[in-house]
């Protein structure tokens, strides 16, 4: 049922130049980009840091716009034929319309968050659904609090499943998401290191994921990895109500595992050919590494839940961002592409990948963000990992004191360098790298390390 202006004075009082208006009728597209703007559309301006949307509040009532809301800080004038209503907040405002628009729909929303994985787990949920019709899931990178209700406003009866990624920065952000998605499912992936700049211990990480279950339908259920005393304890605080522990096993036969009293699901995954076995089921997994395949367990929980038979699901097309663990050649070099994001988890996750590749191989590391206090210790960490798993050669794209510790770490390697720009890398790369090397590309977003992908692209 759509949402009506009367609706709305429900929510924020009476509008005023509501002479103009009636009040009966639904509200219209809803939109926060006056360029976007047509007949008969709800106008939300937001208050972003190079911008004010109130600044084209003309300009979407010449455009046609029906009504709007305005901060009760703004003092530009109004049209006087624009109904309009005064509220504390507009992002605010925003999930409030938003919400409204998720309590019409009937077809299940499933809310994703956790330290890493988030979007493949995102990916894998909507293709583990597709048997069911049309899934609306979160497209790029649009996570936050206005990327969320942006989603949730795209949603429509066609839809029979809504899949909505959730992100953070710190305490009380994904509380905000739960409420406006209301999620009838919600998947906490993991809790690692990210975010520990701003929260400190993966104990408060834990916390602020756990947020994802405030407005979880009490009905709902909550999927989660097996055997984090930390995500447990995190959870318990906030929800009471029915979990999914989701655990996998390495190179086991099913038939040979030991359930877990505490684990509801358990898959064994294969790194011969990169399969899972799961309930008498055998899936070949769209993404190697054993990070992938815990994720992809999630995904089978959310399909078991909802009800889709597992073995309808037959492959899983993904349709990944880039950067997001791809793997390609560039000539004769075997590329993998982890240039979005890092943590030490992941980092971790992708040099294990990297471990399981026949012949030499190389990574091009740059600096893992948000780590606060313990960074100089977990970028040394890392490399200590990757020297452990046999890793040929390190390129550094690092700077400051992180830099030195993962030079001091890697000082066994035969090939080591600290570099300063991505040309510096490729010039480096060149003269190392051989026909069948595999070389692994992984930094935090900011660093922007795909600027190397074009260089290597024009010299092999």
């Amino acid at each position: 049922m759509p949402i009506t202006l009367r609706q709305l004075s429900s929510i924020w009082g009476e509008p005023y130049n509501r002479n103009h208006s009636n009040l009966n009728v639904p509200i219209g597209t809803i939109t926060t980009d006056s360029r976007k703007l047509t007949k008969g559309s709800f106008f939300v301006p937001l208050l972003g840091e190079n911008h004010d949307g109130h600044m084209y509040i003309n300009e979407a009532y010449k455009r046609g716009a029906q009504a709007t809301v305005v901060s009760e800080k703004c003092t530009l004038p109004i049209p006087d034929n624009l109904t309009y209503w005064r509220v504390k907040d507009t992002l605010m405002a925003f999930q409030e319309l938003a919400l409204l628009h998720r309590r019409s729909l009937v077809s299940p929303v499933i809310a994703i968050t956790g330290s890493v994985g988030k979007t493949t787990t995102r990916e894998l949920v909507h293709s583990a659904l597709r048997s069911l019709g049309p899934i609306l899931s979160t497209s790029g990178n649009n996570n936050n609090d206005v990327g969320v209700p942006l989603t949730l406003l795209r949603a429509d009866s066609n839809h029979v499943a809504i899949v909505i990624e959730m992100g953070m920065r710190g305490l009380g952000e994904i509380e905000r998401l739960s409420k406006c998605a209301s999620p009838d499912i919600a998947i906490i992936t993991n809790i690692g290191s990210s975010h520990m700049s701003r929260l400190g211990t993966r104990e408060k990480i834990a916390q602020a994921k756990s947020e994802i279950t405030s407005f979880l339908n009490p009905d709902g259920v909550l999927i989660i990895p097996a055997g984090d005393s930390v995500l447990e304890n995190a959870v318990g605080l906030r929800w009471k109500g029915r979990i999914i522990r989701v655990d996998l096993h390495v190179n086991t036969d099913e038939r040979q595992v030991n359930k877990d009293k505490n684990t509801d699901f358990i898959g064994s995954l294969n790194l011969n050919d990169w399969s899972i076995s799961f309930q008498d089921n055998k899936f070949k997994l769209p993404l190697e590494g054993v990070h992938n395949a815990r994720n992809f367990m999630l995904s089978l929980a959310v399909a078991s839940e909802v009800k889709v038979p597992l073995e309808s699901i037959g492959d899983f097309p993904l349709e990944l961002p880039a950067g997001r663990g791809q793997m390609f050649k560039i000539g004769a070099i075997n590329v993998m592409d982890q240039t979005y994001n890092s943590s030490p988890e992941s980092v971790m996750a992708a040099v294990d990948l990297l471990a399981t590749k026949p012949g030499r191989r190389f990574a091009v590391l740059g600096n893992m963000l948000e780590l606060g206090v313990k960074s100089v210790d977990l970028h040394r960490e890392v490399v200590d990992y990757a020297v452990k798993k046999g890793l040929d050669g390190l390129v550094i794209f690092v700077n400051g004191p992180e830099a030195e510790a993962m030079q001091g770490a890697a000082n066994s390697l035969k090939y080591v360098e600290v570099v300063s720009s991505p040309e510096k890398a490729f010039f480096i790369l060149k003269n190392w790298l051989r026909s069948g090397d595999f070389l692994l590309l992984k930094a935090s977003r900011q660093v922007a390390l795909e600027r190397l992908l074009p260089l290597l692209k024009d010299h092999y």
